[in-house]
């Protein structure tokens, strides 16, 4: 059967940034949690589904970005035995948060606590490194929108894809790659690809938004549009330019893509990637 994603009506917006709840081995467990601003809409989603807040014995995250992890050190704080399940890379982040904050505060300026609330630190206790296999679902490195990304495999061919398989609203049909700075790497992004064609899901959860019930023809959807973006931004397109083509794509599905992933984020990451690999005085 198909996951539902609970809505967390990031900004009173629907279909922006989801949530997934999937029965493990050990009991319920969350994938990713979104921001500590969405808390009061994922209780009440739990609870739409039967489940309180309290009985979550995992968190199962992506990756530590504030729009998929920034709650857990307040959820853990509330229900202290929550074991947060996280990469090697990510681990640290989650029990010292102030750098992710720090850089975090900079690119969201005064806009930071609306959007996200309170970044709270995860007792090391808590956190534990994934290996290849977690609560009965494969779980492995899926690099490119971030160095520390993973995707979880269930048994039933559902891929808990965080941002490797981009960004998707259902029901539309564009499948956007989320590429904001420091950590985007196009050859990185292609690997997963690779890996994630090879393991042959049936159907990706997707945290923006929804799940595709046709892996195939979406990954290769992503694989086009991070082609072009990434080229379009290498051969000399502004910010404006920029913006205005995937706007101009997006038509009517425009306003949901650009708060679950505002293009100016894209393109500055994208940016920061072709000026890593311009020679130096160029």
């Amino acid at each position: 059967m198909s996951p539902d994603p609970i809505d967390l009506h990031h900004q009173g917006a629907e279909r922006v940034i989801g949530s997934y709840l999937l029965e493990t081995e050990d009991g319920p467990a969350l994938f990713d949690c979104g921001p500590s601003s969405c808390l009061d809409q994922l209780e009440q989603g739990l609870r739409e589904r039967g489940v309180e807040l309290g009985d979550l014995r995992h968190l199962l995250l992506s990756h530590i970005h504030l729009d998929h992890a920034g709650a857990a050190g307040v959820l853990v704080r509330r229900h202290p035995h929550v074991q947060v399940h996280v990469s090697e890379i990510g681990a640290p982040h989650l029990v010292d948060p102030a750098k992710l904050e720090r850089s975090a505060r900079r690119l969201y300026e005064d806009s930071f606590d609306r959007l996200w609330g309170e970044l709270a630190p995860v007792p090391a206790a808590n956190v534990r490194v994934v290996g290849e296999h977690v609560l009965g679902l494969d779980c492995f490195p899926t690099p490119g929108h971030a160095s520390h990304h993973v995707c979880y495999l269930d048994r039933d061919g559902t891929l808990y894809a965080g941002d490797a398989a981009g960004v998707r609203i259902q029901p539309s049909p564009f499948v956007l790659p989320p590429t904001p700075p420091p950590e985007f790497d196009l050859a990185a992004w292609e690997s997963t690809l690779d890996e994630l064609e090879r393991r042959n899901p049936q159907r990706l959860a997707l945290i923006h938004f929804g799940v595709a019930d046709d892996p195939r023809e979406h990954l290769a959807e992503l694989r086009r549009r991070l082609r072009a973006w990434t080229a379009l931004v290498g051969e000399g397109a502004s910010e404006q330019e920029f913006e205005a083509a995937a706007i101009a794509e997006l038509a009517d599905d425009a306003p949901a893509y650009v708060q679950a992933m505002p293009p100016w984020q894209s393109y500055a990451g994208l940016r920061r990637y072709w000026d890593k690999r311009r020679p130096a005085g160029a």
